[in-house]
């Protein structure tokens, strides 16, 4: 019974304990907006004569690395990548531990960007760095300038910017191959660099997306800028540099049976796809003949063939324009895709749009006979139709007009496709708006400096919803535009093959020049807008 009592008197005491501890909480105060700061370092920043394998960076609170990896630069880049901690865990220290042969004579500079964070509040102790010399001193010049893109408005951010020695080692190739001399980072919020701490010298300079941050270009996933002369350090200039993404040789990939007589084959690069051909290398039955249709929105095509071959495997050769690869695709036994056939828009119709009909095998004809577009008030409605055999897909094109009701039959046997298949009955209702819904843009533009040009207005992500050719008029107009924001663009089609061509960087041939209206352009509806647009 005593040891009942016991128990229950330490149980109350430690509950009131525990309340007394929770009234003596502070509450309240004023938030921690300070960032952390530096107090020394061992060895100290700035050191000559560096030769330690590790280095600790010493602040006035605990600390966390945010986002480290894209967030940390080390320049010029070292063969073996340093540890760096702490990762997760907080500490008042960095520890860097070198495990890489330092170069002689040579001045290292860790970036942290905004890495650096108070482990509470997270604020931020922006662009610290140490800096050492493995010399008697410390190289102290620097490289400035911007980073644009060729294409969209605004250049993605983390775009690392490099140096390359100009002496007898360097050729074009190096960049495939061999990290920088230097190398900095735009982050993620500004779209200016500055290579610091550099030797006097002759450079190439060149910026990359370094998406797997390996200090070298990769081409075809990543975009690359660069200056066709090399530049001299020390220089008052500063550069700017334009991303774009090449187009890399068209190179088709390994063939994989899909369904009965179709084949898949992805590719890489880009070709005029209309020019791709085949040759079968089996033996195959008289009449054989194929087609390609295009897989939306994916680097890959379809390849239909008939007649059926009794083959365990379909070899051919794949021509391009510039070569002919030998490919192989396994047959097996599979089930025919049949017709089906899908059209758009629904519901609404825009002036500027065609009637779309679509169909998952490829479609070879139609009979226009078999096609009727009837107004609301039942008289027929001329029209024509384009068949795009690649994008495999029948445009309707006709007069509309506003606030109509449309009625679009297709009667049984108005679609073939390449298997001699027919469609059904299809029925369609569409309506147009009224043209006070829309609204119409109307450029002058100012200072173009060579024709051809092409003007588009496309979202905020660079998608075209509007454009236009010019061989020699300065004066553009966009009628009837769906309301909602647009960025206008002038691409100067220096080759006139009517459309945006991208860089090279083996030729030193950079993309076509476009030049964006700096602000959104607002298109409301009924509503005319009438803007200057200087291209200078």
């Amino acid at each position: 019974m005593k040891k009942y009592f016991s128990g229950l008197i330490l149980l109350l005491l430690t509950l009131t304990f525990i309340q007394c501890a929770k009234k003596g909480t502070p509450q309240g105060g004023d938030l921690d907006v300070e960032p952390p700061k530096f107090l020394r370092a061992t060895p100290e920043n700035y050191s000559t004569n560096f030769n330690k394998d590790e280095i600790r960076i010493y602040f006035n609170e605990y600390i966390k690395l945010d986002d480290a990896q894209k967030q940390i630069i080390i320049s010029p880049p070292m063969a073996n990548k340093p540890e760096i901690t702490p990762l997760g865990s907080p500490s008042k220290y960095i520890r860097i531990r070198i495990k890489d042969t330092l170069r002689k004579n040579t001045t290292y500079a860790i970036n942290f960007g905004n890495s650096v964070v108070d482990n509470n509040e997270g604020n931020t102790l922006p662009y610290f760095k140490y800096v050492f010399s493995t010399g008697d001193y410390i190289d102290s010049l620097s490289v400035s300038g911007t980073v644009s893109d060729a294409l969209l408005k605004e250049a993605d951010p983390f775009i690392s910017v490099m140096l390359y020695d100009a002496d007898a080692t360097y050729n074009d190739s190096i960049v495939y191959n061999t990290p920088p001399r230097y190398i900095t980072n735009t982050l993620d919020s500004l779209r200016s660099f500055e290579l610091t701490n550099i030797k006097e010298g002759t450079y190439h300079l060149v910026a990359v997306r370094d998406l797997n941050n390996d200090y070298k270009y990769n081409p075809g996933k990543e975009k690359i800028a660069f200056l066709k002369e090399t530049i001299s350090v020390p220089s008052d200039t500063s550069y700017n540099l334009q991303l774009f993404k090449e187009n890399n040789a068209f190179k088709p990939e390994r063939p994989k049976q899909v369904a009965k007589q179709k084949i898949l084959v992805g590719y890489k690069g880009k070709a005029n796809l209309d020019s791709l051909s085949i040759e079968p290398i089996n033996t195959v039955p008289s009449g054989f003949d194929y087609r390609f249709t295009k897989v939306i929105d994916k680097d890959s095509l379809y390849l239909w063939y008939k007649p059926f071959v009794e083959t365990d495997s379909l070899r051919f050769n794949f021509n391009s324009q510039k070569d002919t690869v030998s490919l192989i695709a396994r047959i097996s036994e599979m089930k025919a895709d049949s017709l089906m056939i899908s059209t758009e828009p629904s519901g609404t119709l825009e002036f500027n749009k065609d009637f779309v009909i679509k169909a998952n095998t490829p479609l070879i004809a139609t009979d226009d006979s078999l096609i009727k577009i009837l107004d609301k008030d039942s008289l027929e409605v001329a029209f024509t139709i384009e068949l795009k055999n690649l994008e495999n897909s029948v445009h309707v094109k006709f007069p509309k007009n506003e606030n109509e009701t449309y009625l679009i039959k297709i009667l049984p046997g108005a679609i073939l496709d390449f298997f001699d298949s027919k469609n059904d009955t299809i029925s369609k209702t569409l309506k147009t708006k009224t043209l006070s819904d829309y609204g119409n843009v109307r450029l002058s533009l100012q200072n173009v400096q060579s024709y051809p040009i092409i003007v588009q207005l496309t979202d905020e992500k660079g998608v075209i919803k509007a454009e236009k050719k010019s061989e020699d008029q300065s004066n553009i107009a966009f009628e009837l535009v769906s309301p909602g924001q647009y960025l206008i663009r002038v691409i100067y089609d220096s080759n006139a093959n009517g459309q945006w061509d991208t860089g090279n960087y083996l030729k030193k041939t950079n993309a076509e020049e476009i030049i964006y209206f700096p602000e959104l352009l607002e298109v409301r509806p009924n509503w005319d807008i009438n803007q200057s647009f200087n291209l200078k």
